[in-house]
């Protein structure tokens, strides 16, 4: 499952790196290569991380450690994706997809209790809306990508963005107001995904709008090839939503 991911994130990458207008230097290369190349998460953090002492001048080395970050996020290790999207944004100050990126995890990580919880959400909320503002004037990163492929990529960088949000108001328990950035996100995007919804439903269920919850499900349960995991948990905030209409 983390190889299959990795090598889709190295098809990915090399994508990218053969659009950019300024090519690698031969020795640079053979570098990124190295991480693009790595089969695991600790090969391709290790390669990023040589990558970035050995060419710290280098305008690749946002993209080494977004290669870095992301391989961290998708193996589930939240905390070392978080610090390497930080070091994007360092490299890199007007990078996008890192603030949504943390503004996701920042919001997803932050625990009610924590005492320094609306510093969080605040520094969350601040990274969604500054990367959503920097979306629809973005140039297209690889000229072999059509006018409209862009156009959608740009619809669910600004969905990411309103999701982001949304979670931002689940965890202030601003339920109305979740919904809303959630039902934005699914409308946003150019191919809703399934766990949008179910964050949609929660923040219904939660706002006493249990009828809607259940709507949003719906969609959810009717879509076709729906892993096991996805559904057991619509089937659950499903439950939920029907509990909580029966004992209005």
């Amino acid at each position: 499952m983390k190889t299959n991911v990795i090598a889709g994130m190295a098809l990915l990458a090399m994508s990218v790196l053969s659009a950019q207008p300024k090519p690698p230097a031969p020795e640079e290369l053979k570098a990124l290569q190295e991480i693009v190349n790595a089969t695991t998460v600790d090969a391709r953090v290790a390669a990023a991380d040589n990558f970035v002492k050995g060419f710290p001048k280098s305008e690749y080395r946002s993209f080494a450690l977004t290669m870095a970050a992301e391989a961290y996020e998708m193996s589930g290790n939240v905390t070392k994706a978080i610090i390497y999207y930080q070091q994007v944004l360092e490299a890199s100050p007007k990078d996008y997809n890192a603030m949504l990126m943390l503004a996701a995890e920042t919001a997803r990580t932050t625990r009610e209790f924590d005492l320094d919880k609306e510093e969080k959400l605040a520094k969350a909320e601040k990274f969604a809306k500054d990367g959503m503002a920097l979306v629809p004037a973005a140039t297209k990163p690889n000229p072999q990508l059509t006018d409209a492929q862009w156009e959608d990529l740009k619809k669910d960088d600004m969905a990411r963005g309103h999701e982001a949000l949304g979670m931002i108001a689940l965890a202030r328990k601003k339920y109305d107001a979740a919904a809303g950035e959630f039902k934005t996100a699914t409308e946003t995007a150019s191919q809703p995904q399934p766990a949008t919804y179910i964050r949609l439903a929660g923040s219904y269920t939660d706002a006493g709008k249990p009828d809607q919850a259940i709507a949003a499900l719906d969609k959810v349960l009717a879509m076709p090839n729906l892993p096991d995991q996805i559904k057991q948990v619509a089937q659950s905030e499903k439950a939920r939503a029907e509990k909580a209409k029966t004992s209005k």
